[in-house]
């Protein structure tokens, strides 16, 4: 505890749901320490994390529009790419991810124009950045600074783990080298934009490939054990620890009577904010869902009004919005993208996946869910019902998941990562204060 000696820590996520949800699942461990967490966020973030009890304030990191139309813009973006979502990892290079960097790293560029004025006002004591890319006002405001990953491990490389995005197995290794030489070919002018930005803003060049640098202070990676990969170089406990998960506190939910079926197992399906647009896919699993013996909660986003209620399945139901914390532990099985935080939850809770993934790390998640015995990867196109009914039967089932499941579960519970966050950055700024 920090005896009322409370400290500011700003958090910066990145403008994903995903990164967002796990920073408020630290910060509200830190503020039960007596602390005080603000947020910095992009506009189009405006109200996220007041509605979990924290003062906001707001860095443009693109061209200033109203948060109503960069909410559009980024899912206008994901669905005009829709197409490319049924593409391989390395094919996916070439268009969503090259596209992804161009944005990323023009987010850097705007964010340095009013980023130092916003760390002058907070005056913040402590800085817990999880984002891809790296902001130089953040490195240069004189407190420590924590990076955190809640993508996928790979994010903080390793010669002999896949590269990150790609989706390869953890053995791959020709694989891995593909991949590689292939991104940083495509890849290779944007980086060149970013380095010399950087030599602008006094800091030098990056490696290629490489656009986020590791804190010398502290590094805080969500993966779990089970299922984080054997590195060549392992990374020193003194500078990087395993959360096991940072699951956030939500509001607790009610299933919905679904009547003759509520005795069946239920099952949770979601592609999350941003991947709700496929509602071809969506539909697809409802149909699924809806000609077997189970029950099914399905989030279609901002999509409701493009589905007939009243045509649905009497076992499925649909909404815009679920408190995945809270509506996860209460499911049998999960079928989704292979976020972050959808990735992480079921582990938590012990739930078995099928990911079906569309972009960035969810290739990786959903390659490591596999690999690991904790669920099924699937394609999101080529499937045909039959295959999916025996895998969702098979999560359903399958002793020898259940039982995995189950300890990966107690060993995640029993870490309590927001907590074990909040003491590893409350013991960091004592040994800085």
């Amino acid at each position: 505890m920090s005896n009322g000696n409370g400290k500011t820590i700003a958090f910066f996520p990145e403008a994903a749901f995903g990164p967002a949800l796990n920073s408020v699942g630290i910060a509200q461990a830190c503020k039960a320490m007596g602390h005080n967490p603000v947020f910095i966020s992009d506009p189009g973030f405006t109200g996220v994390y007041e509605g979990y009890g924290f003062k906001e304030y707001y860095v443009n990191l693109s061209e200033p529009m109203p948060p109503e139309e960069m909410a559009k813009f980024w899912s206008d973006f994901i669905n005009g790419h829709i197409p490319n979502f049924a593409l391989t990892p390395y094919e996916q290079v070439d268009n969503y991810v090259k596209e992804c960097w161009e944005a990323i790293v023009d987010s850097s560029k705007w964010a340095q124009k009013e980023l130092p004025g916003i760390l002058d006002e907070i005056q913040p004591d402590l800085i817990c950045v999880d984002n891809v890319i790296l902001f130089p006002a953040i490195k240069q405001h004189g407190v420590p600074w924590v990076r955190i990953v809640s993508c996928s491990e790979n994010e903080v490389t390793d010669p002999n783990i896949p590269p990150h995005l790609s989706g390869c197995s953890e053995n791959d290794h020709e694989g891995h080298k593909a991949y590689r030489d292939h991104f940083n070919d495509v890849i290779g002018p944007i980086h060149a934009d970013f380095n010399n930005f950087l030599g602008d803003c006094g800091i030098e060049p990056y490696e290629i490939g490489e656009f986020c640098e590791s804190s010398p202070y502290l590094n805080m990676l969500l993966y779990p054990e089970p299922v984080k990969f054997n590195r060549t170089n392992p990374l020193d406990p003194t500078r990087f620890q395993y959360l096991e998960g940072c699951v956030r506190k939500d509001d607790p939910y009610t299933i919905p009577d679904m009547g003759e079926h509520n005795d069946k197992p239920i099952i949770y399906i979601s592609f999350g904010s941003l991947g709700s647009g496929d509602t071809g896919l969506l539909n697809r699993l409802i149909e699924v869902a809806g000609s077997m013996d189970v029950r099914a909660l399905v989030n279609v986003g901002d999509y409701m009004d493009e589905y007939d209620k009243d045509a649905l399945p009497a076992n499925v139901h649909i909404d815009s919005w679920y408190p995945q914390p809270s509506v996860i532990p209460q499911m049998d099985m999960v079928i989704h993208h292979g976020g972050n935080n959808s990735f992480t939850e079921c582990l938590y809770f012990g739930k078995p996946a099928i990911i079906m993934p569309y972009v960035w790390d969810g290739h990786d998640n959903a390659t490591r869910v596999e690999e690991t015995g904790h669920g099924f990867k699937m394609h999101r196109s080529n499937w045909q019902p039959d295959e999916l009914k025996a895998k969702i039967e098979d999560c359903l089932n399958n002793a020898t998941m259940a039982a995995k499941m189950a300890a990966t579960s107690a060993h995640m519970q029993n870490s309590d990562g927001p907590s074990k966050a909040a003491g590893l950055l409350d013991q960091l700024m004592k040994d800085h204060g």
